[in-house]
């Protein structure tokens, strides 16, 4: 009998539960990314609070590619030492924490006029209108090195694993998308072309990191737009994934902010859920892969999580919001305590400022 409290394993890390805090964007860093008091706060309050798995915000990789203010840094080796202090912290509690890695490039309005963003092609990100540089081969080497070196530190630092941010129209997405990908080089073209970008970063993170260190990927199920990344696409992908050794994969989507509205929408013949936006893209993959699959978008109800663990072969279910508000929410739920979360997933916790509940102020 499945249970969503019993132990589950990613690569050699033990889980102690099914549920992960997904990445969120807290804006409570230094101006270059180093931690501060009210960051470790968080994050003791969700391992305190029973979180599984902690995934941090997003990372810098590169100290020049900044797409948001007051996130996390891993570019350098000045960062070790302050992370050790934040994993020490987090495993008092037995809970796990990964760090995200990601390469922001065009998704970003900030500070784009000071610094060159890379991108596959000179095409303009939907949301944010921001043309980046058509990447070179040394481009290309240049970034792929410094997920490497970032994954390197986030070991040295006692990080359980690293999860690569391939989804939500950032650089891997788009070299994986046919819409912003229009090269005609061996990283253009085919699909096996386009997912060369993020297998050159796996493999280059395999050999700083070993194979028993858990390496996650982050995609996303549909572009949901025409012309760009279907899920028939992401599916091929996860197999492939699979066949070179990732240890698991997060299911999502570039939808935030639209959720509600969206809710009720198929794309590619499979719809966005209430509860669980990607859960049925989720559900198909975890039948194809025998790798976990963390599903992430929507889940505030803990009888449809159990729901959805009972009738599918998910494996993680991933929350961000509720636990803004909640940040003890796995806690009470492991005591039976069912009553309803109090985030009314009104999205306003998504300020210019970084995320927080700003109904219910802690």
């Amino acid at each position: 009998m499945k249970n969503l409290f019993k132990k589950q394993k990613i690569n050699k890390a033990t889980i102690k539960n099914r549920f992960v805090r997904s990445a969120t964007w807290e804006n409570m860093t230094t101006e270059d990314g180093h931690m501060t008091d009210s960051l470790y706060k968080i994050y003791e309050e969700l391992a305190e609070g029973e979180v599984g798995l902690i995934i941090t915000g997003y990372a810098n990789i590169l100290k020049e590619e900044q797409p948001n203010p007051g996130m996390m840094g891993i570019y350098n080796d000045s960062f070790i030492n302050e992370y050790i202090k934040l994993t020490d912290l987090v495993h008092k509690y037995d809970s796990k924490i990964i760090m995200q890695l990601a390469y922001g490039g065009t998704k970003t309005t900030y500070n784009t006029s000071d610094r060159i963003i890379y991108a596959p092609s000179e095409i303009p990100e939907r949301s944010t209108n921001t043309i980046g540089k058509a990447m070179s081969k040394s481009d290309i080497d240049y970034v792929i090195n410094a997920f490497a070196e970032a994954s390197l530190r986030c070991k040295k630092a006692g990080f359980d694993g690293i999860e690569i941010h391939g989804a939500h129209t950032y650089l891997i997405n788009q070299f994986l998308s046919p819409y912003y990908n229009n090269r005609s080089d061996e990283y253009g073209g085919s699909f096996e072309n386009r997912m060369r970008f993020l297998l050159e970063i796996y493999y280059k993170i395999r050999e700083k990191v070993g194979n028993d260190y858990p390496v996650l990927v982050k995609l996303t199920a549909s572009d949901f737009f025409d012309g760009g990344l279907t899920f028939d696409e992401t599916r091929e992908i996860c197999k492939k994934l699979e066949s070179v050794g990732i240890d698991a994969i997060e299911i999502s989507g570039n939808i935030h902010g639209k959720a509600k509205s969206m809710v009720g929408q198929s794309f590619d013949g499979h719809t966005i859920n209430a509860e669980g936006y990607f859960r049925e893209y989720a559900e198909i993959i975890s039948d194809e892969v025998n790798i976990p699959i963390i599903t992430v978008g929507g889940l505030a109800n803990i009888e449809n999580i159990e729901q959805m663990l009972h009738e599918t072969n998910i494996s993680f279910f991933a929350i961000s919001r509720p636990l803004l508000t909640e940040p003890q929410l796995i806690k009470r739920w492991k005591n039976n305590d069912r009553k309803p979360v109090k985030c009314v997933r009104c999205s306003r916790c998504r300020t210019s400022e970084g995320n927080y509940c700003t109904i219910f102020k802690r």
